[in-house]
This record gives structure tokens, C-alpha cells and sequence, in this order.
């Protein structure tokens, strides 16, 4: 059972000096467990963005960056079209190239990115996206981030996904205190195996998306309730915690 409920808006009550803290070896079993719980949850958890071969995931990725996946699945479908291969993205017409991709936002910088992504994959790797992260994170407008969602995704390599709600959920959840995503991508990282990272980071950020927001976790609705020290910062009243759990549909207005 989730544990006693209290008032919406009351503080939670600090633990007393006399309960011992969570030790490593509980924190494990239960961010396993949660892991679990997540997985039959969300038996269907996979990338949103949409793709068919790397290149075309590394500039989804880099598209994504402030903006939905809904929308930048709205914007690829053209642009994968008119931009097939790195040696298209070098050579791209800049105002053509930003007009395309403007409804992302910070289209200006993102075709910085693409171009100089175009030009480096065709210089240093014979235009193909490489396999290893140390490759992917010298290229124009990559990160830990958007490698690892390659590395999982696209080439079948385990990868943790340290987006906004990854990192709010692993601090909700007591997983890491951690702000810096290269650090709780290690803390988080250290809990589980390898095998599980890209699955996990689905798992993360579908039910960051759909249940435990950052302004209004539907805390009442929530499958993990028993498992999260967060529990009640959301809406407690089931009925209207249900209210707040998105569709598939609403899951692509807000980031």
C-alpha cells in the first residue's frame, strides 16, 4: 500500500534521526523493482521519435532538443526526403535547410549542427554515423544524450537517456541527488545492468510523460506509489489522478 496520505499542498515529514538511511543494497532492490513495475506498465515503451537508419535518428535527436517528438515527427518525414545522406546535409542550402526545420525552434543553431554533422560524418567516417560513443560526441550538435539514444536505438548498444524527465524521475524516485546528467547518468547507471539502460530510459520518460509530470505527478494513479519517497507531491484522489494521466495522443503537447 502507498503510504499515509496527507494534504495536498502540507509538507513531507523529514525522516527522524533514528531511521537509518536506505542502504545501497535496498536502493538496488527497489530501483529494480520499480524498473519492473514500469515494465509491465509500459510493455509497448520505445523511442518516439521516428526513424529508419542512424543518420536519420541522430537528426531527429538533435531536432528534438526544446521541442516535442510529436513535432519533430511532423518536420522529418520531408526533410529524411530531401536529406538522405550526410553529403546532403554538408552541402545543404542553409535558408532551405533552417526553412524546414523552423516549427522545431532554434532552427538557426540546429542547422549549424546538421550541416556541421553532414560535413564531419563525411570527412572523418566515410559519411556513416559511427557505433562508439566517444565518435558520436565529437560531432556538431551530439551530446551524451543524443549519443546514447543512438547507441540504444539505433545500433542495439546499452544506453542511458538522461532527458529532463529521466533526471526528474531519478531524483523523485531517490535514485540520485545528482542535477549534472553525466552524473546521474553514472549513479543511475550503477544500479542497474547494462542490458537494462535502454529499456529503462523508455520506461523513464514514458511514465514522466504520461504520468509523473514535473509541475503535477498523478501521484494517485501512479503504479510505483509504494516504491517512490515522492510519493504525495502530486494529486493524491485517484479519480482525479486519473484525470491527469496523458494519452498517447497527449503525450506529444508538452515536453
Amino acid at each position: 500500500m502507498p503510504p499515509a496520505r496527507r494534504a495536498r499542498g502540507e509538507e513531507a515529514a523529514r525522516p527522524s534521526a533514528e531511521v537509518a538511511p536506505e542502504s545501497p543494497v535496498a536502493l538496488t532492490r527497489r530501483a529494480r523493482r520499480i524498473n519492473r513495475v514500469l515494465a509491465e506498465t509500459y510493455p509497448d515503451a520505445h523511442c518516439e521519435l521516428d526513424f529508419t537508419n542512424p543518420l536519420e535518428l541522430v537528426v531527429a535527436t538533435i531536432l528534438s532538443a526544446q521541442c516535442t517528438d510529436a513535432r519533430v515527427n511532423l518536420v522529418t518525414p520531408a526533410l529524411f526526403a530531401r536529406y538522405r545522406t550526410a553529403g546532403d546535409y554538408a552541402g545543404a542550402d542553409r535558408a532551405e535547410l533552417e526553412t524546414m526545420i523552423q516549427s522545431t525552434g532554434f532552427f538557426r543553431a540546429k542547422t549549424n549542427s546538421l550541416i556541421g554533422l553532414g560535413q564531419a560524418l563525411v570527412e572523418r567516417y566515410g559519411g556513416e554515423v559511427p557505433g562508439r560513443l566517444q565518435d558520436l560526441v565529437s560531432l556538431p550538435g551530439v551530446g551524451r544524450k543524443t549519443a546514447n539514444v543512438v547507441l540504444g536505438n539505433a545500433f542495439g548498444k546499452p544506453g542511458i537517456t538522461v532527458d529532463t524527465h529521466f533526471g526528474r524521475l531519478a531524483r523523485r524516485f531517490g535514485w540520485t541527488t545528482e542535477t549534472d546528467p553525466d552524473k546521474v547518468e553514472a549513479a543511475v547507471g550503477a544500479l542497474f545492468a547494462r542490458k537494462d539502460w535502454t529499456m529503462l530510459s523508455h520506461r523513464l520518460i514514458w511514465h514522466g510523460r504520461r504520468r509523473c509530470h514535473a509541475r503535477r505527478p498523478a501521484c494517485g494513479a501512479c503504479p510505483v506509489a509504494a516504491l517512490c519517497p515522492s510519493y504525495g507531491e502530486g494529486e493524491l484522489d485517484p479519480v482525479r489522478a486519473a484525470e491527469l494521466v496523458k494519452s498517447p495522443a497527449q503525450v506529444g503537447t508538452s515536453l
